[in-house]
């Protein structure tokens, strides 16, 4: 059966790959910092071809140890590697460049955000191309977000998720220069933002409401057929349909849930 690592598994979207995953028969590894507490993945433990591992994506001897435990299992080999885990918090989320409330919060927020979204990918997917260049399908699907390609953010004008959305466009050169090395060997290194997904268990502080109410209005502009967020069983199920039918000729392609770059909604 396929191999699959969904590295930021805990919630959300990333448990929702596993959940997917797992009832088409896959042998999943689900990564989480903390598995204890993740409910989701302890709900799903019973089924034997899951395998939850702990690890922090930004701790490179967490990932090195999670890769030996995936090939203690499956003999040194890897089909897929998902890179989900993300950071994205409501501190400092909602400024402008010019707008944090001191120097030291806007490099906090650039530093936790360089250091999972970018850093800590490279990390993990260093860390498991061993096991990939044994596989048979050799792929490495990692999330970015329409918010990370500079021509979106020119249309609808969107200013705030600064730090962010810096990562996730650094982000798409990171999947191209793995793509890079290793196009010619058959390998896929494709990124893909899943859309505007609902994944939030709390509500968002009260004065973030009317900023995220303006960002939906600036979508709706660009994208007058978009009605909101999606699911994460809808988002999921549209990316996993795209990795399963793309090949190395897209190799070091960002796209969308859609199959485009034209279509971010």
């Amino acid at each position: 059966m396929p191999s699959y690592v969904v590295a930021g598994a805990s919630r959300g979207m990333g448990l929702e790959f596993v959940k997917q995953l797992l009832a088409k028969g896959n042998l999943v590894f689900a990564i989480a910092r903390t598995p204890d507490k993740a409910a989701g993945l302890q709900a799903l433990k019973a089924d034997k071809n899951l395998h939850i591992l702990k690890g922090d994506i930004t701790k490179p001897q967490d990932m090195k140890a999670a890769a030996e435990a995936t090939a203690k299992v499956t003999g040194g080999s890897l089909d897929v590697l998902i890179n989900n885990a993300a950071y994205l918090s409501h501190d400092g989320t909602y400024n402008a460049i010019d707008d944090f409330e001191s120097d030291e919060a806007l490099i906090t927020s650039f530093n936790n955000n360089w250091n999972t979204n970018v850093v800590g990918v490279v990390l993990t997917t260093n860390a498991f191309i061993p096991l990939l260049a044994k596989g048979l399908l050799k792929k490495v699907l990692t999330l970015s977000s329409g918010l990370g390609d500079p021509f979106f953010t020119l249309e609808t004008e969107f200013e705030w998720c600064v730090a962010y959305s810096v990562a996730k466009c650094a982000l798409e050169m990171v999947n191209i220069k793995y793509a890079a090395k290793y196009k010619k060997e058959g390998w896929l290194f494709l990124a893909i933002s899943p859309g505007v997904v609902s994944t939030a268990e709390e509500a968002p502080p009260a004065d973030v409401l009317p900023k995220l109410q303006t960002m939906a209005g600036q979508f709706m502009q660009a994208a007058p057929h978009w009605t909101g967020p999606i699911t994460p069983e809808d988002s999921v199920g549209k990316m996993l349909a795209i990795l399963d039918k793309t090949g190395p000729d897209m190799s070091g392609k960002f796209i969308s849930h859609l199959g485009n770059r034209e279509q971010w909604l």
